[in-house]
């Protein structure tokens, strides 16, 4: 006797959300360029030799041998008091006056980013990015359902009049930001130009996501206080942060700062995706700042970050055609470039990865029209050796595929 098979079920139709919105050409890129002998400059990845993997160890430590019970037991989804008292201390001593109540702990602070679009943004309303932008943030906007405006821009971040006009004309949900060592391009909005942007939030009643993942970077120039500091913005800014740059991003430990009606539906938000960012991770990371210097941590990784960055730096002359154009980050992890307009960075990574080198094509960072002349380096994952090596197979994929 013959038993017919049981038909496999086709999938249900998927949410139109997840139809128009594709995965991200970095996680693309890094499955495509995993092997050891790949010299990669696409991903975003901290050095991971210069994890404090003794310090972090012995915090995990304490808290499972004094306090298992706590560590390990469910937690409130606002985040344990603990830590939200340490990070509101540093948040207070860098310019910004906070409580621990003031903050919301998340699962990295793209979940931060993510809890906000689900309690603001409604299909169709319209957002305000910079120019390029995070790649992620344009992901997870699309996937809210909103329409995603480009604020036109130079070196220096998104113009204000620019701003200002598009507030009036296209009534905006919120425009986001990351004005510190940006992502993509590695650019810092100076002072005057945040205070100019502040002031417009105040004038025309707009809010403000700023995203602040990779400021204790800075290798030169003076730090430059928060959008969030600036008085005219105070009221109607988010601020997201994250341990991922400075301690580990494996942790997912994030935060966001926000007026209390929007932290209490960031909340609700949190309660519906994950209840809680894990307890364990909140009380080690919580036991590291007790016990350890992080700054005294943060400054050792960026001494090693400044020699790697200028090894780029020095090596892209040759690397790169000439006509290219690029930027001095003076701190993070990216530095972008601009290659002649002839060239089409996307079309020119097949022949880079053939070389054991690989970056990631600008254009996916425009929500509009994209510049496929740019790209996109991370320079921090590398020694200055492997660096240099980097780029001379850069500098023959690029010849060989142009």
């Amino acid at each position: 006797m013959t038993v017919a098979a049981t038909p496999i079920a086709s999938v249900p139709p998927l949410a139109a959300r997840a139809r128009t919105v594709g995965g991200s050409p970095v996680r693309d890129i890094l499955a495509v360029t995993g092997r050891p002998e790949v010299i990669n400059f696409a991903g975003g990845l901290p050095a991971p030799e210069l994890f404090d993997r003794d310090g972090v160890a012995a915090a995990f430590r304490h808290v499972l041998e004094e306090t298992p019970g706590r560590a390990l037991q469910y937690a409130t989804t606002e985040g344990e008091p603990v830590l939200r008292e340490h990070l509101a201390r540093r948040m207070s001593v860098r310019g910004l006056p906070t409580d621990a109540d003031d903050l919301l702990v998340t699962t990295g602070s793209q979940q931060g980013l993510s809890l906000l679009a689900t309690a603001l943004v409604d299909a169709g309303d319209t957002v305000l990015v910079e120019e390029p932008c995070y790649l992620a943030a344009l992901q997870v906007f699309g996937l809210a359902g909103a329409r995603i405006v480009a604020v036109p821009g130079d070196a220096d971040g998104p113009d204000p009049e620019a701003l200002a006009e598009l507030v009036v004309r296209e009534r905006p949900k919120l425009l986001y930001t990351v004005p510190t060592f940006q992502n993509p391009t590695g650019r810092t909005l100076p002072a005057e130009r945040r205070a100019a942007l502040a002031s417009v939030a105040a004038r025309h009643g707009l809010w403000i996501i700023e995203d602040d993942p990779y400021g204790e970077l800075r290798y030169e120039g003076e730090r430059v206080p928060w959008i969030a500091a600036h008085p005219d913005a105070r009221d109607r800014t988010v601020l997201l942060g994250s341990f991922s740059k400075v301690m580990a991003p494996g942790l997912r430990l994030g935060w966001l700062r926000a007026p209390a009606e929007l932290r209490r539906a960031c909340a609700v938000a949190k309660q519906a995706a994950d209840l809680h960012t894990p307890t364990v991770n909140q009380l080690a990371a919580a036991r590291y700042l007790a016990v350890f210097d992080l700054d005294a941590h943060v400054a050792r990784v960026t001494a090693v970050y400044r020699e790697r960055r200028d090894a780029m730096l020095a090596g892209l002359p040759d690397a790169l055609p000439q006509g290219s154009v690029w930027n001095r980050p003076e701190g993070g992890m990216f530095l972008w470039a601009r290659l002649p307009e002839t060239y089409d960075t996307a079309a020119l990574l097949p022949a880079v990865v053939r070389e054991d080198v690989a970056y990631v094509p600008g254009a996916p960072f425009y929500p509009g029209e994209p510049d496929r002349s740019t790209l996109r380096l991370c320079f921090v994952t590398q020694t200055p050796e492997e660096i240099a090596e980097g780029l001379r197979r850069l500098g023959r994929g690029l010849r060989d595929g142009s």
